[in-house]
């Protein structure tokens, strides 16, 4: 018989900022929540992830390692940050600006966004976004 070693989920080690609330289940480790914020169910936010005041993370949502999350922003539901390119053995940061709103089931791969945009829904982001608007696409680019 084969052993199984389990490893609780949760909330361990993160600093809160005043008036947050987080429904669970979630796992959040090793992050810092700023002032404000609301984590939705089935949320994992991973250790080094640092999030701005007032932030709602929707349920389902992914936000890796070295992550930068300004304030203000909206993450919708299933939005999946990554940190690794398979290009080497180092993970990449994440740094998105303030008043960023990402829809629901987009991508974003190690990239830095500007203040004021909008990510449609489903869009795969593959490279910094320095213009304020709105990008959507597979891979995301700016709608006149």
């Amino acid at each position: 018989m084969s052993m199984v070693e389990r490893r609780p989920t949760g909330i361990r080690d993160v600093h809160f900022g005043r008036n947050c609330t987080v429904y669970e289940p979630v796992n959040l480790y090793d992050c810092t929540i700023g002032d404000d914020c609301m984590i939705g169910p089935y949320t994992e936010i991973q250790s080094g992830v640092i999030i701005g005041d007032r932030c709602r993370i929707q349920s389902h949502a992914f936000i890796c390692s070295i992550t930068m999350i300004g304030d203000d922003c909206f993450i919708s539901h299933g939005v999946m940050f990554t940190n690794d390119r398979f290009k080497g053995r180092e993970w990449e940061p994440t740094h998105i600006g303030n008043r960023v709103k990402i829809g629901t089931n987009a991508t974003l791969l190690p990239v830095s966004i500007c203040d004021d945009v909008v990510i449609g829904a489903g869009s795969v982001v593959t490279k910094d976004i320095t213009e304020p608007g709105v990008y959507a696409g597979n891979p995301a680019r700016w709608l006149p």
